[in-house]
């Protein structure tokens, strides 16, 4: 299974964004979406497939913290 994870974009040249979530940045392909820097985008293998609005991708990352955040090795 995949999962496609909410990233903000703080960087654009061309058609890659740079992207970042939790000190994780990421090199991704911004082809399908119209974006800007500070947009919030679904990335999945390395690929931007959707935008979201910025209360959607902080819910989504915050139901991640809740159900990722407490597990330990």
């Amino acid at each position: 299974m995949c999962l496609a994870v909410p990233m903000k974009v703080v960087e654009i040249e061309g058609p890659v964004a740079q992207v970042e979530e939790g000190g994780v940045r990421r090199a991704a392909r911004i082809d399908l979406v119209e974006v800007e820097v500070g947009d919030y985008v679904i990335v999945h293998a390395g690929i931007a497939i959707e935008r979201l609005e910025p209360e959607e991708a902080k819910e989504t990352l915050r139901l991640f913290e809740e159900m990722f955040g407490g597990v330990s090795d």
